[in-house]
């Protein structure tokens, strides 16, 4: 088994199941989802007569209810199977993102972003095991493809949005729907169904994420993640406003922040961890990170120097993404589905909470506000990782990489892939 898998850890990441790529394309455009709105927030703004407040609800009810949903998916997915819980997810999206097509009104956008949240949820989570189960390569190379598709579908959402906002408000939420009927049918064609029992994870309780956060570990990376997630979101949400440009010039921003993230995620993450501890990446992208939002509020009034800032904000982004989710899958013996569940709760509760207190922190105070709210923000989540890396000790150590990829094949159920 050891050999074996220590064979499977030199392959290369692009030398995976045809399983594995089917649950990385509807990755793709399931995080596509996060950016899609971001190019035409101001176009629902004029054309529902909604506030700024009121469209960045677009990103508060869709993470709010992902995060909240988050905490039930490995109980579904231990009862059900990963396939049928990926499959919900995907039709859950496909229905609400439709819906939000033909609303109406700003309220009815913002119910049926919530819906697309919960099939978010479903399957977001459950995707992260299929393909750290499934993947070949062991942990590091099913980490390296999730957060590229994860990346992909970042860049790619926000140019969508505008390719298609451009023509209308409506038109990214049919195109996300038509592509997730795609996504629908790749997983229905090729991932296994895993109806023997046999092949499943022993069943969760309702409860377990949140007894998995008494783990000192995983509770640091999830307070770190929560205060971190708000500068992400913040970047992401908020900057359409001061920006001031169409949908297709907001789409061309958010795409070069997305492939800049998608970059460093895939190719200079995995340079750094493997030649400092992983903790120690985190002290020094975090700070970073808070410096360049600090840049931010200073140069709000130049958007060509605010376009620099967001592209260099990618940067750092990609590289904490991976390593923070390296860390939760390294951070504890529990099953990777739980402490991916719990970890992602907490992690999209803080983004669910910064695009509207952005917005306010803009209408009370400043423009520039909400990007100094969101640096301390991210200092907090360094001050965090600081405080806590006594806790972190495990997930600096490499030597016992093959053992978790082992483990995880043991306890994480996917359907063998084809």
């Amino acid at each position: 088994m050891t050999a074996h898998a220590a064979h499977g850890a030199s392959a290369s990441i692009l030398h995976q199941p045809k399983a594995v790529w089917a649950v990385a394309f509807a990755c793709v455009i399931a995080f596509m989802g996060i950016g899609l709105v971001d190019p035409i927030l101001p176009a629902i703004a004029e054309s529902l007569r909604a506030t700024p407040t009121e469209t960045e609800m677009l990103f508060t009810s869709y993470l709010l209810i992902t995060g909240l949903a988050m905490l039930g998916t490995s109980w579904l997915s231990s009862r059900i199977g990963a396939k049928k819980t990926l499959l919900i997810g995907l039709a859950l999206i496909i229905v609400f993102a439709a819906a939000a097509g033909l609303s109406q009104n700003v309220e009815s956008v913002i119910g049926f972003r919530a819906g697309w949240g919960l099939g978010n949820a479903l399957f977001i989570s459950t995707a992260l095991a299929t393909i750290v189960g499934a993947a070949a390569g062991g942990t590091g190379s099913a980490i390296i493809l999730y957060e590229a598709a994860l990346g992909l579908g970042i860049a790619v959402g926000p140019l969508l949005g505008g390719l298609l906002g451009h023509v209308s408000w409506r038109g990214p939420f049919f195109g996300t729907a038509a592509l997730m009927a795609v996504g629908f049918i790749a997983i229905v064609a090729f991932l296994k169904d895993d109806a023997d029992a046999s092949a499943r994870p022993e069943p969760t309780r309702l409860s377990a994420p949140i007894r998995a956060l008494r783990q000192p570990a995983l509770a640091v990376l999830a307070a770190a993640a929560l205060f971190y997630n708000i500068g992400f979101f913040v970047l992401l949400a908020y900057s359409p406003f001061p920006l001031g440009f169409d949908a297709l010039g907001l789409g061309f921003t958010f795409f070069g922040w997305g492939l800049a993230l998608a970059v460093t995620s895939v190719f200079v993450a995995p340079l750094l961890t493997a030649r400092m501890p992983r903790t120690r990446v985190l002290w020094i992208a975090l700070p970073l990170l808070s410096l360049d939002l600090v840049a931010a509020g200073l140069v709000i009034e130049d958007p060509t120097a605010l376009v620099v800032c967001i592209v260099v904000g990618g940067l750092v982004l990609g590289v904490l993404n991976t390593v923070l989710t390296e860390c939760v899958m390294e951070a504890t013996d529990l099953q990777r589905s739980v402490a991916s569940s719990a970890y992602s709760a907490v992690r999209f509760l803080g983004g669910a909470l910064a695009p509207p207190a952005a917005a306010e922190l803009a209408h009370l105070i400043s423009p520039s506000a909400p990007y100094f709210a969101a640096a301390g923000s991210v200092l907090v989540a360094a001050l965090i990782v600081v405080a806590g890396h006594r806790a972190l000790r495990r997930v600096d150590r490499v030597e016992h990489d093959v053992e978790a990829a082992e483990r995880e094949a043991e306890a994480i159920t996917v359907g063998d892939a084809a």
